[in-house]
């Protein structure tokens, strides 16, 4: 009995085992039925485009600076710590309060140059008093010298009717006497000069001082940072990208502390990979949005591609540099709005695209999977460009034309069917109109640019010829 029971379970089990490993495989099948995509060929306008993030700048700007010159002349090579700022986006007028400058550093130095404006100050008096002491003890040995030699030479005269011996005597006391004098006449002389020259040294040494004291003094009133003209209060960013602030260290020799953008004309500033730099060319066309605005659509242009790269922070490889002038004026536009760039690399007009997905190679030769109603062709395609998302075929499909995704079942055996060889790719659609206007405003820029080099060449001097 028990047997029986174990062999009826045992049938059991089989056969729940064989329901699971059919109803497994025949779902599998009808998944993978699934999987396989299908899209169609459409006819659009295609755009070939490099899309970037970037920053909106003012193109042209008034820096607040510290003291950066007078900082390194007062000997402040570590520079100073702003400690107070306005807020970010203040407007100000010309002469209004800005930042200010910590000046414990300062306060320091201001303390040794005054030490050392009073040390040469007392040494100046010192070397005074000693040249007055040491010229007259000079001057009172030469006047007892010229007694000597008034006296000597009365002698020489009363001796006239001594013995020839003494006279001779009295004649070489006289000459000793005017020796000794024109001696020290000399040593004065050379004193006087010694004593100037030791003078003028010292004076020297404190008009330094002086002037070492002067500039901290007039330094300590720069501390408090006023605006040049009036504007827009925008903080500038350090070498890592992160904008100064309260704590933040001033150089000597990058002393802006923040700007007044002029608003009026306005820049995006991005960065394009090492890969598709070399697709971007200076007058390119420029597509902006906002992403505080994504509705606003703004118009650009290309205006500078950098011929180096660089390594800018958390991003692997290198990056260059491109300038975007804005041409759609917008009173909104604020710096450090960041914004969706869209460089139109080409653009053609009325052309068939499919999903890159439904292009497959083999041996050099490119083909797609076609559905046509109940067949499958397996037909060679002629793609004239490649964007992001599609790819451009000027033959081998038309319009509507249902293109597989994936691989579709049973394509063992197809023949390849070749594309018609005849048509002749398409080129790129030009705007005449607006190709015009982008040339014109790049031909502009290069003009002000000669006109500010000429002018800087000539150190800033504007010459009015009559």
């Amino acid at each position: 009995m028990r047997k029986k029971l174990l062999s009826r379970q045992a049938i059991i089990i089989y056969i729940v085992i064989g329901i699971l490993s059919i109803w497994y495989f025949s779902s599998s099948e009808v998944k993978g039925d699934s999987e396989v995509l299908l899209s169609k060929a459409i006819r659009s306008d295609f755009e070939i485009a490099v899309v970037t993030t970037g920053e909106v700048r003012a193109k042209n700007q008034t820096d607040i600076d510290a003291p950066g010159p007078e900082m390194r002349e007062a000997g402040l090579w570590n520079g100073t710590k702003i400690q107070d700022l306005v807020p970010e986006g203040t407007v100000v007028k010309a002469g209004d309060f800005v930042a200010s400058l910590d000046k414990s550093a300062l306060m320091t130095k201001l303390q040794e140059v005054s030490l050392e404006y009073d040390k040469k100050e007392s040494e100046l008096k010192q070397a005074r008093l000693d040249t007055a002491i040491t010229l007259r003890d000079a001057r009172d040995e030469l006047l007892n010298l010229k007694s000597a030699v008034t006296e000597a030479r009365l002698e020489v005269e009363q001796s006239a009717f001594e013995a020839p011996a003494i006279q001779r005597q009295k004649e070489l006391a006289l000459e000793k006497a005017q020796r000794n004098l024109e001696q020290k006449t000399t040593n004065y002389s050379t004193k006087v000069e010694q004593s100037a020259t030791k003078v003028a040294i010292i004076y020297a040494d404190l008009q330094k001082a002086e002037n070492g004291l002067n500039r901290v003094s007039s330094l300590m009133q720069k501390m408090e940072i006023k605006a040049p003209e009036d504007g827009m209060v925008i903080y500038v960013k350090n070498w890592n990208g992160k904008k100064k602030g309260v704590g933040s260290n001033v150089s000597p020799w990058e002393s802006a502390v923040a700007t007044l953008p002029d608003l009026r004309e306005m820049q995006v500033l991005t960065y394009v990979n090492e890969v598709d730099i070399r697709k971007v060319k200076e007058g390119q066309a420029v597509k902006i949005t906002l992403d505080a605005e994504p509705d606003k659509k703004l118009e650009g242009v290309v205006t500078q591609v950098a011929n180096i790269g660089e390594q800018r922070p958390n991003q692997d490889s290198k990056v260059f540099e491109v300038v975007i002038d804005v041409l759609t004026q917008d009173s909104t536009l604020r710096p450090s709005m960041t914004t969706s760039n869209r460089i139109i690399i080409e653009k053609y007009k009325d052309v068939v695209s499919v999903p890159l997905e439904a292009i497959n190679a083999e041996k050099k030769v490119s083909y797609a999977w076609v559905k046509d109603g109940g067949k499958l062709i397996k037909q060679e395609v002629k793609i004239a460009a490649l964007n992001d998302m599609s790819a451009l075929i000027y033959a081998g499909l038309k319009a509507e034309d249902e293109v597989y995704l994936s691989l579709p079942p049973d394509t063992i055996g197809e023949e390849l069917v070749l594309a018609d060889s005849s048509i002749t790719m398409p080129k790129p659609f030009v705007n005449s109109e607006e190709r015009k206007r982008l040339d014109a405003y790049i031909e502009k820029q290069k003009a002000e640019a000669r006109k500010d080099r000429e002018s800087y060449g000539m150190g800033g001097v504007t010459i009015i010829m009559e």
